[in-house]
């Protein structure tokens, strides 16, 4: 809990999952993942807090899974995904990255910016409502994952 002061190889697509407004998905999220972001939630410097504290609630609310048993079609870090914001009319394709990839990923999003934390444990076919740092929303929908470790049984990566 934080506490402060001040390769295109396999796709999957599917279509949107109705979810009321406001409400947020379910969310699926790896093991090895679930660790390693609360290492960068626990770590996060003042600039970074606020999507750490959502990112932490996503982790709260997450269902956790060993690696070997992720479904194809969720987002986990390193997955590469097709997504929409549905608010301003765009479409994106973007690698879920750590901070410290994000120099070496050509279409890296990092996981602690604030539409990265967005995406993780997302499935095909979600839309999630997003706080924004300028007090606005983004409406984010997932439209395929291009490539993700773990149906490409890169378990530790």
């Amino acid at each position: 809990m934080i506490q402060r002061q001040s390769s295109f190889g396999c796709v999957t697509f599917c279509f949107p999952r109705r979810v009321n407004m406001g409400q947020r998905p379910p969310i699926i999220i790896n093991r090895l993942d679930a660790e390693r972001l609360q290492r960068l939630i626990d770590d996060a410097t003042d600039k970074d807090l606020a999507v750490a504290q959502l990112l932490e609630e996503e982790l709260a609310r997450g269902e956790v899974l060993d690696p070997e048993h992720m479904p194809d079609d969720v987002v986990s870090m390193n997955s590469q995904v097709r997504f929409s914001d549905l608010s301003r009319g765009r479409q994106m394709i973007r690698t879920l990255v750590y901070p410290h990839s994000l120099g070496s990923v050509e279409d890296g999003i990092s996981v602690m910016a604030p539409i990265g934390a967005a995406l993780i444990g997302l499935r095909v076919g979600d839309i999630i409502e997003w706080p924004l740092p300028n007090a606005t929303e983004a409406r984010l929908r997932i439209d395929a994952i291009f490539w993700q470790p773990e149906r490409e049984k890169q378990f530790h990566r």
